[in-house]
C-alpha cells in the first residue's frame, strides 16, 4: 500500500488576493527572507514570468511583420520569440509594426517597438514598405533581421529588401539556434543547416510562441532623418493601389469569412436573422441542429462533421455550443454567445455572454445597426469605393 504524499509546509508560498497562503513549487522558504523573494502570482493567479536580463546592448536582432487590427497573428508572434530565444544578455529585440499594435509588446518578448500606421494592411505599398525597413535597419544597424515566411506580405517583403539590398537570406527556416539556421532541401527529403544570413524567414510552427520571460516592450519610434527615408515619390511607381472591394458576405466560404453570425435552435425567425446578417455585412452559419431543421444548407453548418472557422468575430444566436460545434470554432478570435442558458457550453468558449432571448436580441441588434450605418453607402457598391479610392489617393 502506497502512503500518501504529503506537502511540505515549509515549501515556499506566496500570499494570495483572498488572504490564504498558497504553497508553489521550488525551492525551499527561508523564514524572514525578503519580500522580493517570494514567488509573485498575476492576476489570473499565475506566476509573473521575470524580464528578460539586458546587460549592455551591444546588438540588435529585428523582427518585422505585419499586423492584423492592431495584433500579430500566431506565425509573427513565433517570429518574435525566436528572436527572443536566441538573444543574448547583449542583444535587444527590435519589433517593427507595419500597422498599429495592440498586443502586449514585453509578452510577446520584444524589447523596443515601433509601429507604421501607414503601411499596415490591407494597403499595398510594397515600394514605401521596402523603404521603411530599410530606414529601420539603418536607425539600428541588427546583426540580424527575422520575418515570418507568409503568403500575407511579410515573406514578400522579406525577399524583395535581400534582393535590393544584395543581403543573404534563408526562407523557410524550420531550425533556430545561436549558431545556425535549419531548413529542408531536396522536397524536404534531406535537411541542411548553414551560419546565420542576413534575413531569416521563418515558417510556421518551427518556435512556440510561448515564452518563460518577457522582454521590455518600450515603445520607441524612427530618427527624424530615418522616418525622411520611409517616404516614396508614388509618381514614378508603375501601379497604385486601388483600394479594396468588399464582396456580397453571402459569397464568402464560411473558412474565409472574417465576421460570421450562426444560428442554433433557439433561432426560430430565419428572416430576421438574415436580416441582421445583411446589416452587419457577415456571413451566415448555422449548428447542425439547424441544419437538419431544414433551416439552413448543408454547407452552412459550422462544427466538426461541418466546416471549421477561423473569423474574427463569431456571434451564436441560440447555440448551446456541442463538442462538434466547440471544436470547429477553436480557432475563432472573438465569440459571441446569446443564449437564455448562462451555463451552456459555448459561454465557457465565448469572450462575451448575453444572458437573453435569441429573436429579441437580433431585433435590437438589427434597428441599432441600422441606425448607426444611417445614410452610409453599403459596401461593395460603386459610392464605397469612390469613397475608399480618394482615402487612398489622399
Amino acid at each position: 500500500m502506497n502512503p500518501i504524499k504529503r506537502i511540505d509546509p515549509r515549501r515556499p508560498f506566496v500570499i494570495a488576493s483572498s488572504g490564504l497562503r498558497r504553497i508553489t513549487l521550488g525551492q525551499e522558504h527561508v523564514a524572514g527572507a525578503a519580500t522580493d523573494d517570494i514567488p509573485r502570482l498575476g492576476a489570473h493567479g499565475e506566476r509573473e514570468k521575470p524580464r528578460r536580463t539586458v546587460e549592455q546592448a551591444g546588438r540588435v536582432l529585428l523582427v518585422a511583420a505585419h499586423s492584423d487590427r492592431g495584433a500579430l497573428d500566431e506565425h509573427a508572434r513565433q517570429a518574435v520569440a525566436a528572436a527572443a530565444i536566441v538573444a543574448d544578455a547583449r542583444t535587444e529585440v527590435v519589433l517593427v509594426v507595419f500597422g498599429e499594435l495592440t498586443d502586449d509588446a514585453a509578452e510577446l518578448g520584444a524589447d523596443k517597438v515601433i509601429e507604421l500606421p501607414a503601411l499596415g494592411r490591407p494597403v499595398f505599398a510594397p515600394d514605401r514598405a521596402v523603404a521603411a525597413l530599410k530606414a529601420c535597419i539603418a536607425a539600428f544597424s541588427p546583426a540580424h533581421v527575422l520575418m515570418p515566411d507568409n503568403a500575407t506580405g511579410d515573406g514578400d517583403l522579406g525577399r524583395r529588401y535581400a534582393a535590393l539590398a544584395g543581403a543573404s537570406i534563408a526562407t523557410q527556416v524550420v531550425e533556430i539556434d545561436a549558431s545556425h539556421v535549419g531548413v529542408y532541401v531536396d522536397a524536404q527529403r534531406q535537411f541542411a543547416s548553414r551560419a546565420w544570413p542576413d534575413v531569416v524567414l521563418l515558417a510556421a510552427d518551427a518556435v512556440s510562441s510561448k515564452l518563460p520571460f518577457v522582454g521590455a516592450g518600450e515603445r520607441a519610434s524612427l530618427p527624424s532623418e530615418s522616418a525622411a527615408e520611409c517616404v516614396v515619390d508614388t509618381r514614378d511607381q508603375l501601379y497604385r493601389d486601388l483600394g479594396t472591394v468588399q464582396l456580397d458576405a453571402a459569397d464568402v466560404a464560411l473558412e474565409e469569412a472574417d465576421f460570421i453570425v450562426s444560428a442554433g435552435n433557439g433561432v426560430t425567425d430565419i428572416a430576421a436573422f438574415e436580416a441582421l446578417a445583411g446589416a452587419f455585412g457577415a456571413a451566415i452559419g448555422a449548428s447542425r441542429v439547424a441544419v437538419d431543421n431544414g433551416y439552413f444548407t448543408r454547407d452552412k453548418q459550422v462544427g466538426a462533421t461541418g466546416k471549421t472557422v477561423s473569423a474574427s468575430v463569431y456571434i451564436a444566436f441560440g447555440i448551446s455550443g456541442a463538442v462538434q460545434h466547440l471544436q470547429g470554432i477553436k480557432d475563432c478570435r472573438h465569440v459571441i454567445a446569446v443564449n437564455l442558458d448562462a451555463s451552456a457550453p459555448i459561454a465557457k468558449r465565448a469572450d462575451l455572454t448575453l444572458v437573453g432571448d435569441a429573436q429579441a436580441t437580433i431585433a435590437a441588434l438589427t434597428q441599432a445597426v441600422t441606425a448607426a450605418r444611417g445614410a452610409q453607402p453599403a459596401p461593395g457598391t460603386a459610392s464605397s469605393r469612390a469613397t475608399l479610392n480618394e482615402g487612398v489617393a489622399a
